[in-house]
């Protein structure tokens, strides 16, 4: 597939390719060269806080489970579904006291 560079450097993903990545308006797309390349490709952005508090979930995996309120986590999912659970309800309070 060839496509145009445009003014100001711009090009359009074709339809196929957005599809086929499932790819949404508002997606982050990461490009760098390599060896003579350029690669686009997805990526998910983390605020800071969603980072730390999932290194400090992680760290829960398989531990005594007295030493904290919520877990161990049997798996990886678990804990990224628990701390989307937080982010969601944050967000959600963060919404009520822009009202």
């Amino acid at each position: 597939m060839i496509l145009d560079l445009r003014k100001k450097s711009q090009i359009t993903i074709p339809k196929e390719i957005v599809e086929e990545l499932n790819l949404q308006e508002g997606d982050h797309l990461e490009i760098y060269v390599k060896n003579g390349l350029i690669i686009i490709e997805p990526v998910a952005v983390y605020s800071k806080s969603y980072i730390k508090k999932l290194e400090e979930t992680v760290m829960r995996l398989y531990e005594e489970p007295t030493k904290y309120d919520v877990g161990p986590f049997k798996s990886v999912e678990d804990a990224i579904n628990y701390l989307e659970e937080i982010d969601e309800e944050n967000d959600k309070n963060e919404n009520e006291k822009e009202r």
